[in-house]
């Protein structure tokens, strides 16, 4: 039998300070049970074993401010710990493109998930989580692709994450602008991609999006930046927020993301591959967004690696 350990030794009865009003219990039982698997807490409420003032609930449950939750006491079997690498560690702590005291916006390296799960041990706010002890509220805003780098919005608040999660909401609450390398022309008349996106999973299980009549309204806006010898380079702007939104626009366009080997073209990849370029061509280069009446500007550079690729290619402008 693999060893236990037991996590929140004995029942506590927690009460729901305002910062957490409104958020949903399973997500507070995350927080308040630390390296509990997500399926085992949902079997904790279904069982009944989590009360929220002395009663069962559902895990979609929101908390009020007040609220009295029974935690009770969970065993688990031991895992090793993962440490956060050393290079990592420091790269991160490079990384940091703006903090405060109630946010962090990193520069996330391509290649790291922004958290861990489905096989992957740490991501990004794993990895925050154990830079950062003191920090015991650090939620991830939004997220990016594991391929995808640039900015990424970490809370150290749930006042803030609240308050971004609005922002988010709202048609242009944050202005999020990404810098794209996509196969052929680009037209510089076709500014915007208007197409609702279906969310589907394939036979092999790998989740795929579509576009699709009855999917979700989806907009992005695009510019034309620059051309290179069989490609061009775009920024994008998703006015609203869907998974692989911008990948998926690109792709129904015509004029697929280089390096993208779920929505891409292979022939293009394999060419642009054979000039070094070794990963999607997708970074989130820019945020801007006004918070508690200041504006906040934040603009990650493009990485040395995409850099290269666009100096090999050349200018056609």
């Amino acid at each position: 039998m693999s060893p236990e350990t037991v996590i929140n030794p004995t029942v506590r009865l927690v009460t729901v300070e305002a910062d957490y009003a409104g958020q949903r219990i399973d997500n507070f039982l995350m927080r308040e049970l630390k390296g509990v698997p997500k399926s085992r807490i949902y079997n904790l409420l279904r069982r009944g074993e989590v009360r929220l003032n002395k009663a069962r609930v559902k895990p979609d449950q929101k908390l009020a401010f007040g609220d009295i939750v029974r935690v009770p006491p969970v065993r688990v079997a031991v895992r090793e710990g993962v440490v956060v690498p050393g290079g990592l560690d420091s790269s991160l702590r490079s990384a940091v493109l703006y903090e405060d005291e109630g946010l962090i916006i990193i520069n996330k390296p391509s290649g790291l998930a922004v958290h861990g799960g489905s096989g992957i041990s740490l991501g990004l706010i794993e990895a925050l989580r154990q830079m950062y002890p003191e920090q015991r509220s650090l939620e991830l805003v939004h997220r990016l692709d594991r391929d995808t780098s640039g900015c990424v919005m970490v809370a150290k608040k749930r006042s803030v994450l609240k308050q971004l999660h609005e922002l988010l909401k709202a048609r242009k609450g944050v202005d999020k602008r990404y810098l794209a390398l996509v196969a052929g022309k680009w037209p510089v008349r076709k500014q915007q991609v208007n197409a609702p996106l279906q969310k589907n999973v394939l036979n092999s299980g790998e989740r795929m999006v579509r576009v699709e009549l009855e999917g979700k309204k989806s907009l992005t806006e695009y510019t034309v930046i620059s051309r290179i010898s069989g490609a061009t380079l775009v920024e994008a702007r998703p006015v609203s927020g869907r998974t692989h939104q911008i990948r998926v626009h690109c792709q129904y366009a015509g004029y697929p993301i280089l390096g993208d080997d779920k929505y891409g073209d292979d022939q293009a990849n394999a060419n642009f591959k054979q000039l070094g370029l070794k990963r999607l061509f997708l970074h989130a280069h820019s945020l801007a967004f006004t918070l508690d009446g200041r504006r906040i500007n934040v603009q990650a550079p493009l990485p040395s690696d995409l850099e290269k690729i666009l100096e090999i290619g050349g200018s056609e402008l």
